[in-house]
């Protein structure tokens, strides 16, 4: 697990799985043509403007909807590396992780207003953070502000899926 470094892409409340994946592009299992219609109800230039690492950061109750794992997936295949929230639909973590995406809530509410679209965002030390249950840091480069960030929801288990990439990575490691 590398830190996560890249920019934001900010959403508001209730960005539920239809509107990360469509449902009615799910007919293709290619996830080169489910990424072209990532986000597109609402940021129609996250596919052309989204890179490996970055962050995406939304308000509250990221993933509602239907528990489909695409909205997970089709992040992950664009690159995404962490969602931060004030508050996520809980099957969608578990999604997240098992596609090995970092999924962080605010400990300060108020710091969602501080982050602004396209900002340089940075979580140093996460492996050791993740690995050993220690406070997250969220480092906003473009700002040279901190924000402290809670992982207390993620189980051991979650934990250990996380340093190994996702659930794949994970199972082939406790199987060698």
């Amino acid at each position: 697990m590398k830190a996560a470094h890249g920019c934001v892409f900010k959403y508001g409340d209730n960005v539920d799985t239809d509107v990360i994946i469509p449902a009615r592009y799910l007919n293709s299992s290619d996830p080169k043509e489910l990424a072209t219609h990532c986000m597109e109800d609402i940021d129609k230039d996250f596919v052309n403007n989204v890179k490996a690492g970055d962050i995406m950061v939304a308000n509250k109750n990221f993933g509602c909807g239907s528990s489909r794992e695409h909205a997970a997936l089709v992040p992950l295949y664009l690159g995404v590396k962490s969602v931060i929230t004030k508050s996520f639909a809980r099957i969608h973590v578990a999604n997240l992780v098992n596609a090995g995406i970092l999924p962080f809530t605010f400990v300060n509410e108020e710091d969602y207003d501080k982050i602004d679209q396209m900002d340089e965002l940075s979580l140093p030390n996460i492996k050791d953070a993740i690995e050993n249950n220690k406070p997250v840091v969220l480092k906003n480069i473009t700002k040279g502000e901190e924000y402290q960030l809670d992982s207390s929801h993620l189980s051991s288990r979650q934990r250990a899926m996380l340093i190994c990439g996702g659930l794949l990575d994970y199972t082939r490691e406790i199987n060698k």
